[in-house]
């Protein structure tokens, strides 16, 4: 609970950088160095299709397989990706803060950087982002193990119920924010799985799209039944609260503006 607490005080604050590119795609990197080289040619290519500006931010989460040294080689060659190296292992949300908060893109996209979120279902959310403010990626069909799919169906559940967010497939890290939805949002420990239902509490606009979701082709997944199910379950009780904590208003005219 302290850390919402902070995060209401202005302390771990989404602070993102003043917009100058019109994608940015963010990716938090833990030990995914087998993963890289096909999922950066493939997201590339991706976005190069949607014909406007694009950067690449891959944050190293202190991985120990090169992921980092990988990330550095490759952004020296190509003036479209851009590292960011952590000291040391934070979690997924603080990898996630940190891309944020350097990010540059009016629109921006996160996804995994272990290759089961199919960069070619991106030019789809980008298209239902032009009527909403947030849109949340569905996996489907999901390509995991029945006890993950189990999981998460649990959780999703659970976190219905509990928070009323109307988000079907929080799990699925393929999604897509205008940029003035996520500022100001607060981030914590376990916040990547609220963000949409975050925004949402703030009044945007959030649709969801069915995207493709691929089988991990490489190494293992980080984030298992225990530490996904029971964490996600005992942050609900602070994310409620924060919902009810939220500030909330609409302008209705301002007085030096004509």
């Amino acid at each position: 609970m302290r850390h919402l607490v902070e995060a209401v005080r202005g302390i771990p604050i989404a602070r993102i950088a003043v917009g100058t590119t019109e994608i940015s795609a963010v990716l938090p990197v833990f030990n995914e160095i087998e993963s890289l080289p096909g999922l950066l040619d493939e997201l590339g290519s991706v976005l190069r299709t949607t014909g406007r500006s694009y950067e690449m931010i891959l944050v190293d989460d202190g991985s120990v397989d090169g992921s980092g040294a990988w990330i550095e080689d490759r952004a020296r060659k190509d003036p479209c990706v851009r590292g960011i190296l952590l000291e040391r292992n934070v979690g997924q949300s603080g990898a996630l803060a940190a891309g944020l908060r350097h990010a540059r893109g009016t629109v921006i996209v996160t996804l995994d950087a272990d290759g089961q979120n199919d960069p070619s279902s991106i030019p789809a959310l980008l298209a239902a982002l032009e009527h909403a403010d947030v849109v949340s990626g569905v996996r489907t069909p999901r390509a995991d193990p029945w006890l993950r799919r189990a999981s998460s169906r649990v959780a999703n559940a659970v976190r219905r119920a509990a928070l009323g967010d109307t988000i079907s497939d929080v799990g699925c890290s393929l999604k897509a924010y205008r940029r003035e939805a996520l500022e100001g949002i607060p981030l914590f420990v376990g916040a990547h799985r609220f963000l949409p239902a975050l925004c949402e509490f703030r009044g945007a606009r959030v649709v969801e799209v069915p995207v493709r979701h691929r089988p991990r082709l490489y190494g293992v997944s980080k984030y298992g039944v225990g530490n996904r199910l029971f964490r996600g379950i005992r942050d609900l009780f602070g994310v409620r609260w924060l919902k009810s904590r939220m500030l909330r208003h609409k302008i209705r005219r301002v007085t030096d503006e004509p």
